[in-house]
């Protein structure tokens, strides 16, 4: 058996250099992986293509690395609730790719079946079929999407095992088991790690074979993107 263990989140971007491109799970900022994007922060590292549902807010999340400068493009089916996002991107600062997010999540579970691309009607006639291929498929046109590979996935699970397999929690479920499949190097950081056999084989989501570290992580925000309260 192979011990996939890393000591903390420092230890587990080793690896990441300039220009490369990352994938990050979550949605929102449900299932980030905190501590990665924390540490790859503090990192001088440069030119980065990051392929996330969205990019966080201003203060958290990828939001950390876009006020720094550290990425150049983003992959994202939205901008959610980052205006210094917005303003890089109207300002032609940082190069986006808006993606339909069903497409998103195709293209990214693609990436880790093998399937190198695939047709499908989400955005035909609008500003996303762009030059795309077109084809009729039972008289409906579809066009075609290319899948989604990253050189490192950074994922977040609730519980995890030294072998890398996964136990994702509720909705922070999200993009991280695709993601974790289409990574060249899946790091994965965990709130609780076990030893190898204690988990449910029937409960695991990601099986290790995806994961090539993993971590306990620490400190959880699990910050609200949005509050929304009602006056009493």
């Amino acid at each position: 058996m192979i011990n996939k263990t890393v000591a903390n989140a420092e230890e587990a971007i080793s690896g990441v250099k300039n220009n490369m491109t990352l994938m990050f799970g979550g949605f929102g900022l449900c299932g980030i992986a905190e501590n990665s994007i924390k540490a790859l922060s503090k990192k001088p590292i440069k030119g980065l293509t990051c392929i996330s549902n969205n990019a966080g807010i201003d203060d958290f999340g990828l939001g950390l690395l876009l006020k720094k400068r550290q990425i150049k493009k983003m992959i994202s089916s939205y901008v959610g609730e980052n205006a210094e996002f917005e303003r890089q991107m109207l300002s032609g600062e940082l190069d986006v790719e808006l993606i339909p997010q069903g497409t998103l999540a195709e293209r990214c579970r693609s990436g880790g079946a093998g399937i190198p691309a695939f047709f499908t009607p989400a955005g035909y006639g609008t500003e996303v079929q762009g030059d795309k291929e077109v084809r009729v498929f039972n008289k409906k046109k579809y066009i075609l999407e290319y899948a989604l590979n990253a050189d490192f996935a950074f994922v977040k699970a609730w519980k995890g095992d030294t072998l890398g397999n996964l136990i994702y929690k509720g909705t922070a479920r999200n993009f991280n088991p695709l993601m974790a499949m289409a990574g060249r190097l899946t790091v994965a950081e965990v709130e609780h790690l076990v030893p190898a056999g204690e988990l449910n084989l029937n409960q695991i989501h990601t099986p290790g074979i995806f994961v090539q570290r993993i971590f306990q992580g620490e400190f959880y925000e699990k910050r609200i993107e949005n509050k929304t309260i009602t006056k009493a």
